[in-house]
């Protein structure tokens, strides 16, 4: 794997992971949070698309590795949701008015 290549997958990580913050509406940083939550969704989303059986949609092949858009997004949006009930659980507790 070249640097570019290593470089595009990053991105498309982190576009991934910005996406499915979105969608849940819980954002717990920058760029590099949206990288990891990314890759951290595409484990998710392709382990759960798996476990019930299901295709792998849109995926974009980069060099050797594939990486799977829509089940990125999905696994991404889990993980973000996750993230903020632990937050809310955590902090809110915490928090006095």
């Amino acid at each position: 794997m070249s640097l570019i290549e290593l470089l595009l997958l990053l991105l498309v990580a982190a576009l991934c992971g910005g996406i499915g913050q979105a969608l849940v509406g819980y954002t717990a940083g920058g760029c590099l949070v949206s990288i990891f939550v990314g890759i951290v969704g595409a484990y998710i989303g392709v382990w759960v698309a798996r476990q019930f059986g299901l295709p792998i949609f849109l995926p974009i092949a980069i060099g050797d590795t594939t990486f799977p858009l829509v089940w990125s997004v999905i696994g991404s949006a889990v993980f973000s949701a996750i993230l903020g009930l632990i937050n809310r659980a955590l902090i809110g507790s915490r928090r006095r008015y």
